[in-house]
């Protein structure tokens, strides 16, 4: 079953923060090394520091990522760029820093690379992170051929983005899709619904499309999963493993 493209003009396999387990999350040469095996699509997650810059980070706290210690929005960005967000996946990437979201939208840019812009306040900051993202992605898109989709499990940073930013595609995101997923779409006006695949079925898959919503699964990392996906009519997936789950996968 292919992919209806009037619901979902963007790619149908997205590098997980950036690179999946190939680089370093969240960081520049992630990026590029989504691009480098021919990834067309790219999500990654965005966090206000204490001085309000938006970052590429996954954690409240530095600790798995980076050689810092301490919370994001307790440190500004100045701190937080000193700190070594490669080293810990490999020699290779040593050296490899914390980017501003600036610096990862510009880079997708040149690179011809659609975003999954997933909204990833840290506690206590839903609405500042839902503005300062979704205006920043309308600035920095401007004139792109494809918007990004941004997306969260935010309802509170997804309702201050339409805000924002009315005309720019909202994906909400779910671990299980809850019985009245329906009614929060509609109310938060998202075109597509992001959920964890384990907990999705053929006839759930059904439903969304029914309604008219688009469909991504995270975090898709076996072949034969991913194959099934799709024969569900699932439109997008996320994925880690870029080596066994192709940019051209069809399943």
């Amino acid at each position: 079953m292919g992919t209806d493209m009037s619901r979902w003009p963007y790619p149908r396999v997205v590098a997980h923060r950036g690179g999946g387990t190939l680089a370093p999350e969240n960081t520049l040469a992630a990026i590029r090394h989504g691009a480098s095996m021919g990834f067309r699509g790219v999500e990654f997650d965005v966090m206000l520091a204490r001085d309000g810059t938006p970052i590429l980070i996954h954690d409240e706290t530095l600790e798995r990522t980076t050689s810092g210690h301490g919370s994001v929005p307790a440190l500004d960005y100045a701190d937080i760029e000193r700190f070594d967000a490669g080293g810990w996946h490999s020699g290779s990437f040593r050296g490899e820093r914390v980017p501003t979201f600036v610096a990862a939208a510009n880079l997708c840019r040149e690179l011809g690379l659609w975003a999954n812009v997933e909204i990833k306040p840290a506690k206590g900051y839903e609405v500042q992170t839902g503005r300062v993202a979704a205006q920043l992605t309308l600035d920095l898109w401007r004139g792109a051929p494809l918007q990004p989709v941004v997306s969260s499990f935010s309802v509170d940073s997804l309702e201050m983005a339409r805000q924002v930013a009315p005309g720019l595609p909202r994906g909400l995101l779910v671990s299980k899709i809850p019985p009245d997923w329906e009614a929060r779409m509609e109310k938060l006006g998202c075109v597509a619904l992001h959920c964890n695949y384990k907990e999705l079925t053929e006839a759930l898959a059904g439903s969304v499309h029914a309604a008219g919503y688009a469909l991504l699964c995270w975090t898709v990392n076996d072949p034969v999963d991913a194959a099934r996906l799709f024969e569900w009519g699932v439109d997008c997936i996320v994925t880690d493993r870029l080596d066994l789950i192709g940019a051209d996968f069809q399943g």
